[in-house]
């Protein structure tokens, strides 16, 4: 830890005449070990109490305060950084290249979220994250989103988890840090084009319940599925389910499962005939998939800056371009041989056209299992909060009469209540 004992020796220098400035730090300065291990126990004591907050005192107001305070601290004071969503980028590279150390650090913020899922379902989603804290905070009129388009744009996460684990591991950057809407708010800097996607969003997410948590956050995605296996998960009716209704008018994210007790049933015939086509479609998508994403990614080798390199050096050697360029130029000056040249970039162009089809694959997976998924059809006698979907914000407690009786609060008039026991 050298750079903790590095002081500036000599002032920069001064260009007077030609107005140049020294260009700023692009992101936070590194900080000290203790400092360190103070956001991982920050991080583990915010879940802890977010999961008895949401489970076990069933609390809104505790949820919202607790919201307030990961706002301020990992947004506004730690900056968004570092960040339980962008850290599985470096583990995804670390994964890939064994030369690349992840630092312990943000191996805990990559991992302890989603541990904490697998026990107590998204409880990192409801308070700890401060992406998701500010949207929550900004949500004042809700409005619901139509069923197929939720459907729709709940597919776009998991597109953009492939493709930021695919640049990840192949070296070509971090985009999930690259295109963060609301790391240029924390910061109070950054280009024009994120702050007004940031702006944008806050102002969307008045009126839609977190919009980027819903449809953009990679991150939710692998939370959504490893809460589907938590022990311990968010119930709505602390009894009985008299199917008021009232949970899924004040669920703002479309993430309770209505009953299916007054649903019109279908045919046990065409249900598996629906799920048969399905099963029967899935090999077709994956096989679109894996050849678009093929394509795809040779495409995105050509921006690599070694294949760019050896195409534009053999448009040289073969004559059809006249001259050099800066980057062909400082190559010839090395006198490395040109068929190295090639075969670094045949290299590089392999492993994009690997990833391409890997996320290819899984999108063409994702999209098959999306339709099965809704080709089959569960039964439900009450209404349950949805696993993947619920953020266990606590709203649908306070909705909930017979949590209300519970805590010997007013009921609504009229709100139909179980008889006791």
């Amino acid at each position: 830890m050298i750079w903790l004992l590095a002081a500036q020796r000599f002032p920069p220098p001064e260009f007077t005449e030609t107005g140049h400035s020294l260009p700023g730090f692009l992101a936070p300065l590194p900080r000290g070990p203790w400092l360190e291990h103070l956001d991982v126990a920050v991080l583990v004591g915010a879940l802890a109490l977010a999961s008895w907050l949401a489970l076990r005192h069933r609390s809104r107001r505790g949820i919202v305060a607790l919201g307030i305070f990961s706002v301020l601290y990992f947004g506004f004071w730690r900056k968004g950084c570092i960040c339980s969503i962008g850290s599985i980028q470096n583990i995804a590279q670390g994964l890939a290249d064994s030369s690349f150390g992840v630092p312990a650090t943000v191996l805990v913020f990559g991992l302890a979220p989603l541990v904490f899922a697998l026990v107590f379902g998204r409880v990192f989603c409801s308070a700890v994250c401060p992406h998701g804290a500010l949207q929550d905070l900004m949500l004042l009129k809700p409005v619901s989103v139509p069923v197929w388009l939720e459907h729709g744009l709940r597919l776009i996460p998991y597109t953009y988890l492939g493709l930021a684990m695919i640049f990840a591991a192949t070296g070509g950057g971090y985009i999930i840090c690259q295109y963060d809407p609301f790391v240029t708010i924390f910061r109070l800097s950054g280009s024009a084009l994120m702050v007004s996607c940031g702006i944008g969003l806050l102002v969307l997410g008045i009126f839609v319940g977190r919009p980027y948590c819903r449809f953009l956050c990679p991150y939710g995605v692998l939370l959504g599925m490893a809460s589907n296996f938590s022990k311990w998960r968010v119930r709505i009716t602390p009894d009985t389910c008299t199917q008021c209704r009232l949970c899924e008018q004040s669920c703002p994210f479309n993430a309770i499962n209505a009953s299916t007790v007054e649903t019109p049933s279908r045919t046990v015939k065409t249900d598996k005939r629906r799920l048969a086509a399905m099963i029967l479609l899935l090999p077709v998508l994956l096989g679109l998939g894996g050849w678009l994403g093929g394509v795809t990614g040779k495409h995105l080798a050509g921006r690599h800056r070694t294949v760019h390199l050896a195409e534009r050096v053999y448009l040289e050697e073969s004559g059809a371009a006249k001259g050099t360029t800066d980057a062909s130029a400082a190559f010839r000056i090395t006198g490395a041989p040109v068929e190295s040249l090639y075969a670094d970039a045949r290299m590089v162009q392999d492993r994009y056209v690997l990833a391409g089809r890997l996320c290819g694959l899984w999108i063409g997976l994702v999209v098959g299992g999306k339709l099965i998924v809704l080709a089959i059809r569960r039964k439900r006698h009450d209404y349950e909060a949805d696993q993947t979907r619920c953020v266990a914000c606590a709203r649908c407690f306070r909705s909930c009469p017979q949590e209300l009786q519970r805590l010997g609060l007013p009921v609504p008039e009229g709100a139909p209540l179980a008889p006791p026991s």
